[in-house]
């Protein structure tokens, strides 16, 4: 990913070349399939084992695009499909927009869920294929550059990931990003204005098509960029400022090109309608323990049971258990960046893997699962800056990881050049390293079956398009069935409460904004007890301490103003009785969904 000592390799490289880039997509395919072949089962309805919620959450995003495309239009970035009346911005969720438009069409044929299994399995093997592809261009040999793309593209980092985490799973496009503008600064994509400008377009195209996907990736890319872009400026200050004026030509026309893309959406995230500001998350929480980097989780081939039980009590929990790669792996580049740190792309690939890796174990140090709060690391001024508040640190081991698969990759191509008679040793610590992250296929679980009577109930009401229903139970961040429901199906168009990042009265963000009423937390309260879920799930204990009496639940209800109240629950159960109560016989009973389409309130 950084210029070769060589001149004979300072030419740039087609991409891989066509026949040899398709047959390592195959083969990384395959691979793909191996590792998510349980979900292949049934993939409209299998989930990776341990995350429901995020999952739920994504497939609900895939159902409001693709309806948004049958309905021959983009999705809308400010919605109240959730948490009515108020709404959410998708700027500010894990929308994945780009993706969920275009595997809209197998959306609407198949479900959420069987697009998100396709985008998992062309996540692991589109990313190996950036990663090879990349390494090609750059000089690796075809061995090297397709260890570097197994390294990355099925690194630990996206394997944990895949539990629920599909927008930092899906890492196709940060190895090219980073490519574009390396060879921007570099020259590589020939000299001139011109070529400054075609690679500056490319690399806008590219961070455009990444902010759809997931703005997280993106910032971590570009500071992985500017690393790179440092290591080269110091090593051959001449080479990039004799091309500064290139750099800005090439600059202003990536700028040109994704303004027009990202500008409105952007004006919608930082100044418009549900704008936040600030980080949803505790200061400091989600970064890597220094122990996580060599206690393999449970989810590789290679764990024991005292390592498995480490990543399961990591703070963070296992979706953010992102730093580990194993000893070996370490001692091997470790070896390689002391032996050929005069070669540039070394030296450069070493301090971009140590710097992100410094980066991802947050302001502070956790080591073994203790807090060193006088040990002060370099993220804990760096998260001051602008946006870099709103980043989680753990996540930048997913690029770490890229520039840990590229620094082996031209270790390896300098070993082999340098020691040609030992070419079988130096295969032989390439896979002592790789082995320990070789990993289990994913573990699956079914998604959160659609009630019995659900789109029957839907159906027999006749709600007029748009209109917006309160489901008992209210989704909120602990359970999130009612949008599994919603999303398999389709119906109701709009729904109180959900999952998803908003502003609290302050504006800053928060999940699930301002949280339930006390009246709706009431309403699950009531349906947990009589549905045998715990209230600790659905409500926050110790259940509000609040008990609004009929009068104060009707104005509630007035204040909402649902078209209907759907009710999962039993025809016979407590919560059944209670809601005929306040509402009178339900409009419809299909199985063991009730509804109630309510009376539109009086224009005065």
């Amino acid at each position: 990913m950084i210029l070769t000592a060589s001149a004979a390799v300072e030419r740039v490289r087609p991409l891989a070349g066509r026949r040899v880039l398709w047959l390592a997509g195959v083969y990384y395919l395959v691979g793909a399939f191996a590792l998510t072949m349980w979900l292949w089962g049934d993939p409209a309805s299998r989930i990776v084992a341990g995350n429901p919620n995020d999952a739920d959450q994504f497939a609900w995003f895939l159902r409001y695009d693709a309806t948004a495309v049958a309905q021959l239009r983009l999705p809308a970035l400010i919605t109240t499909a959730m948490n009515a009346p108020q709404g959410i911005s998708l700027m500010w969720n894990t929308a994945m927009p780009l993706p969920g438009v275009l595997l809209a069409p197998l959306t609407l044929l198949a479900g959420p869920q069987a697009s998100l299994t396709v985008l998992m399995t062309l996540g692991f093997a589109g990313s190996a294929v950036s990663m090879f592809a990349t390494a090609r261009r750059w000089g690796a040999s075809i061995a090297a550059a397709g260890l570097a793309g197994l390294v990355y593209g099925f690194s630990p980092a996206l394997i944990q990931s895949a539990a629920g985490h599909y927008d930092l799973q899906f890492a196709v496009l940060p190895p090219l990003i980073i490519d574009a503008a390396l060879r921007l600064v570099a020259g590589r994509g020939g000299n001139g204005s011109r070529a400054a400008a075609r690679c500056g377009i490319r690399l806008g195209l590219l961070a455009a098509a990444q902010l759809f996907i997931t703005e997280e990736l993106l910032f971590d890319s570009a500071v992985a960029a500017v690393i790179l872009t440092g290591v080269l400026a110091v090593s051959r200050p001449g080479a990039v400022a004799g091309r500064i004026r290139d750099i800005v030509t090439g600059a202003g026309a990536g700028i040109a090109v994704a303004a027009p893309i990202v500008g409105y959406p952007l004006w919608v995230q930082f100044l418009g309608p549900l704008r936040q500001h600030g980080s949803p998350f505790t200061p400091d929480f989600y970064k890597n323990d220094l122990a996580g980097f060599v206690r393999p989780p449970s989810s590789l081939l290679l764990h024991t049971t005292g390592s498995a039980a480490f990543a399961a009590r990591f703070q963070g929990g296992l979706p953010e258990y992102l730093g580990y790669l194993g000893w070996p792996m370490l001692a091997v580049l470790a070896v390689i960046a002391a032996r050929f740190w005069p070669r540039l792309p070394v030296r450069a690939t070493a301090v971009t893997f140590a710097a992100l890796s410094v980066f991802s174990l947050g302001g502070t140090l956790l080591a073994d699962g203790r807090e060193h709060e006088g040990i002060v690391l370099p993220w804990h001024w760096l998260q001051t800056l602008p946006v870099a508040a709103a980043v989680i640190p753990d996540r930048f081991s997913i690029i770490a990881d890229g520039a840990a698969a590229a620094l082996l990759a031209f270790g390896l191509d300098a070993a082999r050049s340098r020691w040609p008679g030992c070419r079988g040793l130096i295969a032989a610590a390439a896979v002592i390293a790789i082995l320990p992250l070789v990993p289990r296929p994913l573990p699956a679980a079914d998604a959160s079956p659609v009630p019995a009577g659900w789109t029957a109930a839907f159906a027999a009401l006749r709600l007029p398009a748009g209109a917006r229903v309160l489901v008992v139970p209210i989704p909120v961040r602990t359970y999130t069935a009612a949008l599994r429901w919603q999303a398999d199906t389709g119906v109701p168009s709009a729904i109180y409460g959900g999952y998803y990042m908003g502003p609290t009265w302050s504006g800053k963000p928060a999940t699930d904004g301002n949280g339930l009423s006390s009246e709706a937390q009431y309403l699950n309260q009531l349906w947990a007890q009589s549905s045998g879920v715990s209230v600790a799930a659905v409500a926050t204990p110790p259940a509000i301490g609040i008990y609004p009496d009929a009068v104060q639940m009707r104005a509630q209800l007035a204040g909402w103003k649902p078209a209907a109240v759907v009710a999962v629950t039993s025809p016979h159960s407590a919560f059944a009785r209670y809601l005929t109560g306040l509402l009178g016989r339900p409009t419809v009973t299909r199985s063991d969904v009730l509804g109630w389409r309510l009376k539109p309130p009086q224009r005065r």
